[in-house]
């Protein structure tokens, strides 16, 4: 069935998180921050609503699409074992390519929407590429 879903009710639903850390992502304390809007694919759309810093991240299964909604960060690539800073700011989007390590930093309250295959690996010290 095809659904009609509003952006704006869905993170309306979620709790800001001020101060994430990459931790988190292993410890709990992120679920609130973070709504499916849709399963697609084999992964899902979700939202999330924080400032602070995630861990490092890749998707084995597909590119990634992430979209600043409002707010600001900067996502950190990991290419050729270099890192690569993009800002983005509200409106702006970047294709991460699979799998591909990279984190956001210094987000500040960071309205994002992803569209993300599964499955992702995680990690908290810097990979090797």
């Amino acid at each position: 069935m095809i659904e009609k879903k509003s952006l704006v009710d869905i993170l309306k639903r979620v709790t800001y998180l001020p101060d994430r850390t990459p931790e988190m992502a292993f410890n709990g304390g992120t679920e609130l921050a973070f709504s499916e809007v849709a399963p697609y694919r084999d992964g899902a759309i979700s939202v999330g609503y924080y400032s602070g810093d995630s861990e490092w991240e890749r998707h084995p299964g597909g590119d990634e699409i992430v979209m600043c909604i409002e707010g600001s960060t900067t996502l950190v690539l990991l290419v050729n074992s270099e890192q690569h800073r993009i800002s983005l700011n509200s409106g702006e989007l970047v294709v991460v390519p699979q799998n591909c390590w990279h984190r956001f930093e210094g987000s500040s309250h960071l309205k994002v929407l992803g569209v993300t295959p599964e499955p992702t690996d995680h990690s908290l010290v810097l990979p090797v590429a």
